[in-house]
């Protein structure tokens, strides 16, 4: 038999909670973007997304963002030399 691996939570307590409440927020049109003068939440996507980031600041159990590979244009421009020769 193969051992059984040990399921533990992704997302915390905390992070559900936070989540939740940025919902709710949003279907009552009160949550917004940022703060000063920013545009009202109407995308779902979003509103977990800002659940997420403020459980994230007050320290829950939340995985990390992931981060968009960044391309460096000086190796492309170095390999358009060499092959143009």
């Amino acid at each position: 038999m193969a051992a059984k691996k040990s399921s533990s939570r992704k997302y915390g307590k905390a992070a559900s909670k936070s989540v939740e409440r940025a919902m709710h927020k949003k279907k009552a049109g009160t949550l917004k973007s940022g703060t000063g003068r920013h545009p009202k939440v109407k995308s779902r996507e979003q509103a977990i997304a800002i659940g997420l980031s403020e459980a994230r600041a007050k320290g829950a159990k939340v995985p990390k963002k992931k981060s968009s590979a960044k391309k460096s244009t000086a190796k492309k421009t170095g390999r358009k030399r060499a092959a143009k020769k």
